[in-house]
């Protein structure tokens, strides 16, 4: 044989193994590759929730009479003492002995809630002004860094608060003012023939709005019937039930985003209250669910919701611990390793390697990296089942 055959016999060799190499060797896997970064992870409870005002006010009929035409409508404005109802008499004899002692009764009650009232109204003024006092310590001390500056915030939330519970009790206070002076008519009314009576005006016992109305047409009503319901648009908060294993999780004072409200922006608020009994709630799936009620007060400007209304759905978001400037790494480029732990496939070049990863906070699609990776690598999000340890990659 020639050594030109035995050349071309080897070159012919050389080119089908290289064809063999290429048809056979591993194709590269496309993937999505994010960098290890430096930001925020926020582990957060979501749930839906309403608003609801903190004081509203019911207006009953104190006795059987005729109702005039009502004239105010739903979201009319009502100022301290301005005519709401006016009750014409109707022709009727005077009490028996039962009604009239039931009418003083009614009166003797509404009087022990009067005082009641003012008593808790002086204690609320009086723990607003400790608070403001309180307040004011606080910020001198801080100012020349005596203390915290944690200090002085919840100094500033104390006294918030204790305002918020004085305004309430005054509301309180002024309702059964207006019970008694309601009770004290209706027992005067009925010691004689009530056709022979002026008309009976009802009033504002507060300032606010029009929430509900009960009639409109001029027609008889009996005593107790509903006849108005008011309530003040500026005192808003929020009412969220979360399930029973996440309530135990939030605490008073905690942050709050409520979302879906109306407007991009988020409004800022912190939980009031966590009440301490749950109930079952039926989901959309038709599973009992254990649910807490979550009281939320609302802390942005007033003029940031000033078209925030009663029994509106918004969406809120419980903050239950925050790391900022950690490294961190989305949620879906980890999976559970053979050990049970945690690990990311990390780029180098055109392969991929498994990485065992130390993970802290999860929260908001991230996961806290505490040790495996360094900030600036690039690991794999969304794997795929087919990639292995070593395996070629190609980046989309």
């Amino acid at each position: 044989m020639t050594r030109a055959r035995i050349l071309r016999y080897s070159l012919i060799v050389l080119v089908l193994a290289a064809l063999a190499w290429l048809a056979l060797r591993p194709v590269p896997v496309p993937v999505d590759a994010v960098p290890v970064e430096r930001g925020t992870v926020v582990d957060s409870v979501e749930a839906e929730g309403r608003t609801r005002l903190v004081d509203r006010y019911l207006i009953t009929a104190p006795i059987t009479a005729q109702a005039r035409r009502q004239q105010l409508e739903v979201g009319d404005p009502v100022q301290v003492d301005q005519v709401l109802v006016v009750l014409d008499p109707l022709p009727a004899p005077a009490l028996d002995p039962r009604s009239r002692a039931e009418a003083q009764a009614r009166a003797e009650a509404a009087e022990s809630r009067l005082r009641g009232a003012s008593e808790d109204l002086q204690s609320a003024l009086a723990a607003a002004e400790q608070a403001a006092l309180d307040l004011e310590r606080a910020e001198s001390l801080a100012q020349r860094e005596l203390v915290a500056r944690d200090a002085a915030d919840r100094a500033r939330t104390q006294h918030e608060r204790a305002v918020r519970e004085a305004a309430s009790a005054r509301f309180r206070r002024a309702t059964a003012a207006h019970e008694l002076e309601a009770a004290g008519a209706a027992l005067a009314l009925g010691s004689r023939a009530r056709s022979d009576e002026p008309a009976m005006e009802l009033q504002a016992p507060v300032a606010g709005v029009v929430l509900r109305r009960h009639f409109e047409s001029s027609r008889p009503v009996v005593a107790g019937e509903p006849l108005l319901e008011i309530g003040d648009p500026a005192a808003m908060e929020v009412e969220v039930d979360v399930l029973s294993a996440d309530a135990v999780r939030l605490r008073d004072g905690m942050p709050v985003q409520l979302h879906r409200w109306g407007d991009p922006e988020p409004l800022l608020g912190r939980v009031r209250r966590v009440e301490p009994a749950g109930f079952t709630k039926v989901s959309a799936l038709g599973v009992e669910e254990q649910r807490v009620w979550v009281i939320v007060e609302i802390t942005s400007e007033r003029e940031h919701w000033l078209r925030l209304g009663d029994a509106y759905r918004v969406n809120a978001r419980f903050e239950l611990a925050r790391r900022d400037g950690v490294l961190r790494v989305p949620g879906s480029a980890l999976f559970r390793d053979d050990q049970g732990g945690w690990a990311v496939f990390r780029v180098q070049g055109d392969r991929v390697e498994r990485a065992p990863v130390e993970t802290g906070l999860q929260g908001g699609g991230f996961t806290e990296i505490t040790g495996g990776l360094a900030e600036g690598e690039q690991v794999v999000v969304h794997p795929d089942r087919a990639l292995e340890d070593g395996g070629r990659v190609r980046l989309r």
